[in-house]
């Protein structure tokens, strides 16, 4: 949820990431392992940007991700880049917290677009596996 609420506020006011994660931090009394997990997903997020927006576009054909609702946005960025190759976090758990991020904070149709998408881009990783 940290940073989740830290991409949101940034990709819609610029705001500088460090800062944005500090001051939400301190809001929600985070623990020290949720900062530090939360640094390195909006860290990797920041860095990956362009790549993760890609796939979004590649797996929903709808609309150009900056016309995407921004918590959708946000969700489906962070649930892409805990999917990536290299990631601790399993992907069947990257998919559900990103689903239930969806749900909560997202529209009524954001959980089941976000599954879709994050569900098509774990299944195009899957058989690029299987093919090698």
């Amino acid at each position: 949820m940290l940073a989740l609420q830290v991409l949101y506020e940034c990709d819609l006011t610029q705001h500088e990431w460090r800062s944005a994660l500090e001051a939400h931090a301190d809001e929600l009394h985070a623990t020290h392992d949720a900062v530090c997990f939360a640094e390195n997903c909006i860290e990797g997020v920041v860095k990956e940007q362009g790549n993760l927006d890609a796939l979004i576009q590649r797996h929903q054909h709808q609309w150009p991700v900056e016309q995407l609702a921004a918590v959708d946005r946000a969700v489906l960025r962070l649930g892409l880049f805990e999917l990536a190759d290299g990631s601790s976090t399993p992907p069947v758990v990257a998919i559900n917290e990103a689903v239930e991020l969806a749900k909560t904070f997202g529209s009524d149709g954001s959980a089941r677009f976000v599954n879709g998408v994050l569900g098509a881009s774990f299944n195009e990783q899957q058989n690029r596996t299987a093919g090698c």
